[in-house]
């Protein structure tokens, strides 16, 4: 099987034989008419000048070339010393190009990834302040009217008292959720796997917020009639609050006598899929993919009149991940939306059902 020639050794072979062309011009024809050299001696002289020039042009190349190289490298730290060896660096200027642009292009990456990451930070810390800067000044200004004497007035500082109290809870609300993303994100929340009723937990999501719902005229309505109790697998208190917070967005996002409808179906591989649909006003498409980010709001000009920390999709997505699941959201503006996780169906029904 033939070898395939190497092109490191393409600009050597070419110089070489450049040298020698150039020598063979000059002395053959005087050698031999002149000085009257056999010809065998010249023809060895040139082939050992072809194989010198060789053999010293490829070593002083790929020196000359590897010493600057690296030198660059080293000080754009644009590779590790441990991808740049002797025996790597060739006179293949080709190769070495290819080379260096690809690791130029995952440079460019990084940097734009850390952008990224820098903006979202910016983003991040601007949300958190305005989400705990709120409820701070309102109870700084009740407490400083209840100061300035309207304690005194007894509805007024019942009133007063009562605001500042809901703005507390509140700031507990937000510093509770913020708690429990940094533990789903650490590892440290652990999840207490065990066989449930996922019907049964959907109802008495539907029961939590049926006040809610209410007030707003939306319907809370499964798909089926599910007589039968259906078997998941995966932490019951954290799956509850999965549903409850995707019907409760539903609802406060959900147009007034619309309905919020939650379905179960079988996927592949004993898999399920709860689906929490409405037909409200759905969301913008360049909205979509920021849903789950920490405080992120569509509407940012009365999205906060609707209340809630601005954490539950974040929540939401972090509790599924950390089953080993999915969550998808599809919608359509002006029609409504659809999101849906899935979830490991059991095998066998738990022993005290």
């Amino acid at each position: 099987m033939a070898t395939k020639f190497k092109n490191s050794y393409k600009f050597a072979v070419k110089s070489s034989l450049a040298i020698t062309l150039i020598s063979f011009i000059a002395t053959f024809p005087m050698g031999i008419f002149y000085f009257k050299i056999p010809v065998w001696i010249l023809l060895s002289n040139l082939i050992f000048l072809y194989t010198i020039s060789f053999f010293i042009l490829q070593y002083r190349v790929e020196h000359f070339i590897y010493r600057r190289i690296k030198k660059i490298y080293d000080n754009v730290s644009l590779l590790e010393h441990a991808d740049l060896r002797s025996k790597a660096v060739t006179t293949d200027m080709q190769t070495l190009t290819e080379e260096i642009q690809k690791f130029a292009k995952n440079k460019k990456i990084e940097i734009e990834s850390l952008q990224v990451r820098e903006e979202y930070r910016r983003e991040f810390l601007g949300n958190i302040s305005h989400e705990l800067k709120t409820p701070l000044f309102t109870i700084q200004s009740y407490l400083e009217t209840l100061q300035d004497g309207a304690i005194d007035d007894l509805k007024v500082r019942d009133r007063y008292i009562e605001r500042a109290a809901q703005s507390v809870d509140r700031l507990i609300y937000i510093v509770n959720d913020l708690d429990m993303i940094t533990k789903l994100e650490s590892g440290d929340l652990h999840l207490n796997i065990v066989t449930f009723d996922i019907v049964e937990t959907i109802r008495h999501a539907f029961d939590f917020l049926d006040y809610k719902a209410k007030k707003r005229n939306i319907s809370l309505i499964f798909d089926l009639n599910y007589n039968k109790p259906i078997y998941v697998v995966g932490d019951k208190e954290r799956i509850g609050q999965v549903i409850t917070n995707l019907i409760d967005n539903s609802i406060k996002y959900g147009k007034e006598k619309g309905t919020t409808e939650v379905s179960i179906e079988d996927l592949v591989n004993n898999k399920l899929i709860i689906r929490v649909t409405d037909n409200g006003l759905g969301i913008q498409k360049e909205n979509v993919s920021r849903l789950f980010e920490r405080f992120y709001r569509i509407d940012k000009s009365g999205a906060r009149t609707v209340g809630g920390s601005g954490l539950g999709l974040s929540i939401v997505k972090h509790i599924v991940e950390a089953h080993e699941e999915h969550i998808y959201v599809e919608s359509s503006f002006g029609y409504g939306s659809e999101f849906s996780f899935t979830l490991e169906k059991a095998l066998v029904e738990p022993l005290d059902n």
